[in-house]
C-alpha cells in the first residue's frame, strides 16, 4: 500500500511540472520581447509551433528565445490527451552595436568544403570565437 502511495505522490509531482528552456546568443539584450503566450504545437511538440517570425522587430539579431509550457498549457494538454499542447515563446531581440564579429569562411564553386571547414576550424581555435562557413 505505501509503495502504490509513493508512486502516486511521484507521479502526481512528475506531471506538474512545467517545461522550460531559455536559448542565449551572447548578444546584449534590448527591452524589446516578442512574447507569443498561447502558440499551437500539437501531439506533444512533435509537431512544432509555427516560426516566430523575428526579421521586422530585430533589426540587431535575436538576444535571447524562451520557451515553456505554463500551467494552463500544462492542463489544456492533459485534457486533450497531448495532442494539441500550447507553449509560451519569448523572444528578446538584441541591443543595438552588436552585430556578428565572427569571420566568415565564404566556399567558392569549385572550392573544397572539407578544406573550408578545416581553415574554419583552424582559425576559430586561434581566435577562440565562433566562425561561420557560407556555401
Amino acid at each position: 500500500m505505501r509503495i502504490r502511495r509513493a508512486a502516486a505522490v511521484i507521479a502526481a509531482f512528475a506531471l506538474t511540472g512545467c517545461y522550460h528552456a531559455v536559448i542565449t546568443t551572447g548578444r546584449p539584450e534590448s527591452s524589446d520581447v516578442i512574447s507569443n503566450k498561447w502558440t499551437n504545437s500539437f501531439v506533444y511538440g512533435i509537431v512544432p509551433p509555427p516560426i516566430v517570425d523575428t526579421a521586422a522587430r530585430c533589426t540587431n539579431g535575436v538576444a535571447k528565445v524562451e520557451t515553456q509550457h505554463s500551467f494552463l498549457n500544462g492542463v489544456v494538454a492533459i485534457i486533450t490527451a497531448g495532442i494539441y499542447t500550447p507553449m509560451q515563446i519569448d523572444v528578446t531581440c538584441a541591443a543595438r552595436g552588436t552585430a556578428s564579429a565572427s569571420p566568415v569562411i565564404n566556399v567558392q564553386p569549385g572550392r573544397n568544403a572539407e578544406q573550408a571547414v578545416s581553415e574554419a576550424v583552424r582559425v576559430s581555435s586561434e581566435t577562440n570565437a565562433p566562425v561561420y562557413v557560407q556555401f
